[in-house]
C-alpha cells in the first residue's frame, strides 16, 4: 500500500512535526521562565560594565596615563575631567571612537567600548567603514585616518 517514497514522505513529515512539537514546548517552558524572572533580575544578569568602567579598565591595562590617552584623543583635559568624575557621562561616538583609537584598541576592544556608551559601529555606514578598516589595519595615527575621512568626503574624526 505505501511504496518507499511515500514512506520516507511519512517520516519525514512525522519527524518535521515531532521536533515541531519539541521545540514549541521548549519555546513554552522559556516564556515560563522568563516570567519568572522579575525585571531587577533580568538587569543583574544582563548588565555589562558602564562605558566609564570600560574606559579606566583599558586605560589600566594598557598602563598609560590619562593625560597621554586625552592628549592623543585630541579631547580637550576639562572634557576628559568630567569622563572621569562623572560615572554616568555619555560621550558622543567620535569621542569614544577617538579614545580607543588613542589607547590603541582592537576592533573587538573598540566595539566593547562602544556598546558601554551605547553605540556601534555600522556596515551600513561610511565613516564607521573607514574607522573598522584603519582598526583592521592597526591604524592609529589621526592624521591619517582624518585623510582617509577626507577622501570620502567626511568630516574629521577630531
Amino acid at each position: 500500500m505505501f511504496d518507499r517514497e511515500l514512506l520516507q514522505e511519512l517520516q519525514k513529515y512525522v519527524e518535521f512535526h515531532l521536533n515541531v512539537q519539541v521545540l514549541e514546548s521548549i519555546s513554552f517552558h522559556r516564556s515560563e521562565e522568563l516570567q519568572s524572572i522579575e525585571i531587577e533580575d533580568f538587569i543583574k544578569i544582563k548588565r555589562q560594565p558602564t562605558f566609564h568602567q570600560t574606559l579606566f579598565r583599558f586605560i589600566d591595562i594598557k598602563g598609560v596615563s590619562d593625560s597621554d590617552v586625552y592628549n592623543r584623543a585630541g579631547i580637550d583635559r576639562r572634557h576628559f575631567s568630567k569622563i572621569r568624575s562623572n560615572p554616568e557621562y555619555k560621550p558622543k561616538k567620535n569621542t569614544v571612537i577617538a579614545l580607543a583609537l588613542a589607547l590603541e584598541l582592537t576592533k573587538k576592544e573598540t566595539e566593547k567600548l562602544l556598546s558601554s556608551a551605547g553605540y556601534t559601529l555600522s556596515d551600513s555606514d561610511t565613516f564607521d567603514l573607514v574607522i573598522q578598516f584603519c582598526l583592521e589595519k592597526k591604524i592609529y595615527d589621526f592624521y591619517h585616518i582624518n585623510q582617509a575621512l577626507d577622501y570620502f568626503s567626511l568630516n574629521p574624526l577630531i
